[in-house]
């Protein structure tokens, strides 16, 4: 009869390093993208097609880069939400799952649109994240933007 090991971790590898710092980082650039894309003038006003074609390209650039650190942001936390929180965290935070749930909501909502509320929105929600995960390990570690 052969014996086999049985290891346990809480995600694929047991590293244990957990911390919602990149999925803020990934929210802060979302919103200093939608910033940008709200803020950036349309020259299609004034006929000139080299400057409307640089405004097509930045304004490309800024969207990718928003979808795709709003994507970073929804991985990070949904790694947050389903790896590092277990049943005692949610016994003492009765609304973690709805909390996670909008976070994630919010990171698709900031792919598809370009709403400067729903970025505010969403750093918001990953602060709450930020405080809840830290609060778990009995640590008081401030929220600091990079931006």
């Amino acid at each position: 009869m052969e014996e086999y090991l049985i290891a346990e971790a809480h995600c694929d590898g047991p590293c244990g390093v957990y911390d919602p710092a990149s999925a803020r980082i990934a929210a802060e650039a979302v919103q200093s993208m939608t910033k940008k894309m709200v803020a950036l003038e349309n020259p299609m006003s004034n006929g000139n097609d080299g400057q409307f074609v640089a405004y097509l390209n930045t304004m490309s650039r800024y969207a990718a880069i928003k979808e795709e650190e709003a994507q970073k942001c929804k991985d990070e936390l949904l790694i947050l939400w389903t790896d590092f929180f277990k049943p005692q965290h949610l016994e003492a935070n009765p609304n973690l799952h709805d909390t996670f749930w909008q976070a994630a909501k919010l990171c698709s909502a900031c792919k598809v649109e370009v709403s400067e509320q729903h970025a505010q929105e969403l750093m918001d929600a990953v602060e709450a994240i930020h405080n809840v995960f830290w609060a778990t390990k009995g640590r008081d570690v401030p929220w600091i933007r990079a931006s």
